[in-house]
């Protein structure tokens, strides 16, 4: 009786091990790939690919819509122009990885490393609180909100305490994102949209706002030391006294202030 229950309990134990385990492992993903061409994209759409290190991969030829990367290793793979839709990423390394033009909708990035990454171009709604976007490239991103969407409230990107540390967001637009204390230190900013984000705590030391907008962004305690402000919009500031750094800031007498 005993040895029939001692059965029982590991055939248990194997089922919950394989019910929470992968669907491939990175040999049966890169069997998927070598087989695709365009007409035939490799699908991975809603596979469980958790915990898996699928770094230095070309996923061009891949279908990932709404698959589950948690955790994965996905450092310089090639994932341009891919449909991340309503994947699950969290804590993915994303590091030095190839995401130019990608969409990324609906999704939950929190904690994730994106340090490095090629962003450029992509288009971003969901959640990136704590990331690591330090030194990316973000230039021509959309990852402003979605203003289709407003019978479910307002989607936008949410980067609360976000590292874009000497990150490259020229031109790209933010319109209406959360990135409470996220750190912009010696980012590059450059005519960047930053209408209506919620801006309070974070850090933009040493960064370049050079023809940026920031109208109707909530700055409470914003730190702009040494930042460049040249012909930087700050429309609808009501209390600049707020805004911290600003004495050492750069071309201060050319941002527009009202």
């Amino acid at each position: 009786m005993k040895t029939r229950f001692y059965r029982l309990g590991l055939s248990v134990a194997l089922y919950c091990v394989s019910a929470v385990a992968a669907d491939l492992d990175r040999p049966a993903v890169e069997q998927y790939l070598a087989e695709a061409d365009k007409a035939h994209p490799a699908d991975l759409r809603r596979k469980d690919l958790t915990d898996l290190d699928l770094s230095g991969l070309d996923f061009t030829k891949a279908d990932l819509w709404g698959s589950d990367l948690r955790r994965s290793n996905l450092s310089n793979s090639n994932l341009s122009g891919l449909n991340l839709d309503l994947s699950v990423l969290s804590k993915v390394n994303f590091s030095n990885a190839n995401l130019a033009n990608t969409s990324i909708f609906g999704v939950h990035v929190g904690g994730a490393d994106l340090s490095h990454a090629n962003l450029s171009g992509s288009r971003f709604i969901g959640i990136m609180n704590r990331a690591n976007l330090s030194h990316a490239d973000l230039s021509y991103a959309n990852w402003g909100a979605d203003m289709k969407n407003q019978s479910m409230g307002l989607m936008r990107a949410s980067l609360n305490n976000a590292n874009l540390s000497g990150a490259n967001l020229a031109n790209a637009n933010f319109d209406r994102a959360l990135m409470r204390y996220a750190n912009f230190s010696g980012a590059n900013l450059q005519n960047a949209v930053l209408f209506g984000v919620d801006l309070s705590g974070a850090d933009f030391s040493g960064a370049d706002l050079s023809g940026a907008d920031l109208s109707g962004t909530t700055l409470e305690e914003t730190n702009f030391a040494g930042a460049d402000l040249a012909h930087t919009r700050f429309a609808g500031i009501k209390d600049k006294s707020k805004l911290k750094g600003l004495s050492s800031s750069k071309h201060l007498d050319t941002a527009i202030i009202d």
